[in-house]
């Protein structure tokens, strides 16, 4: 079984900044794309930042510019840097993880969430 820890959220006021980080943990082979969503209140879960194994990253055009993901195959972590935060920054952020439990099995993992309050 594979875990996903996030840790970093919290209150902020507009234009402050947050990390928020995600470890892997468990029978992990290999992980391939590791993300970040996020659920407004009263939305859908919505695609922050991905980043494939080999480093290449996608954002959401609502947070270019300003959100930049990374990771670290070696601690099988990932990132996220918040700066220029808005009041529509606010959710529940979730990490997700695509990992190879061996050369045949693949699946998908989600974390539990973390809050993330900006104040206006």
């Amino acid at each position: 079984q594979v875990q996903l820890v996030e840790s970093g959220g919290g209150l902020v006021q507009a234009g402050g900044s947050l990390r928020l980080s995600c470890a892997a943990s468990g029978s992990i082979f290999s992980i391939n794309t590791m993300g970040w969503y996020r659920q407004p209140p009263g939305k859908q879960r919505e695609l922050v930042a991905a980043i494939s194994s080999g480093g290449s990253t996608n954002y959401a055009d609502s947070v270019k510019g300003r959100f930049t993901i990374s990771r670290d195959n070696a601690k099988n972590t990932v990132y996220l840097q918040m700066n220029s935060l808005k009041p529509e920054d606010t959710a529940v952020y979730y990490c997700n993880a695509d990992v190879s439990l061996s050369w045949f099995s693949r699946n998908d993992y989600w974390g539990q969430g973390t809050q993330v309050t900006v104040s206006s």
